[in-house]
């Protein structure tokens, strides 16, 4: 019996282990199209992959918006994990995965007030 506990925890465990790095590789992709967006506006470099990079954060934006503002790789981790650090289902600081939409949001808003600055006055 004991073992069979101790081999549901270790599974438990490796689940948690390979969501947090699916979930790792989504925040990066995600901030090479968060990024890609700022340089491209800041260097006036508007090209379809602007609108490509809008596209997936209005995507990013309407599943948050679904899960009620939670990841929903985040709810399916909460299954494997009791634990209450931000950060229990991704590798980031603790910090960065709790003002993580905060952070990202500013960045985005910003890109996007400068993109149409370029397009409107220039």
């Amino acid at each position: 019996m004991e073992q069979r506990q101790e081999n549901e925890q270790l599974l438990q465990k490796r689940k948690l282990l390979l969501i947090k790095v699916v979930h790792t590789v989504v925040w990066v992709f995600y901030n090479v199209v968060i990024f890609y967006l700022l340089y491209a506006v800041l260097t006036n470099r508007i090209d379809h992959w602007v609108w490509i990079c809008l596209g997936l954060i209005m995507l990013e934006g309407l599943v948050l918006l679904v899960f009620n503002k939670m990841c929903p790789i985040t709810v399916v981790a909460r299954r494997y994990s009791d634990s209450t650090r931000d950060n229990f289902d991704i590798f980031l600081p603790n910090w960065l995965a709790r003002y993580n939409k905060e952070i990202y949001t500013t960045i985005v808003f910003v890109s996007v007030l400068i993109l149409l600055y370029r397009l409107v006055l220039t």
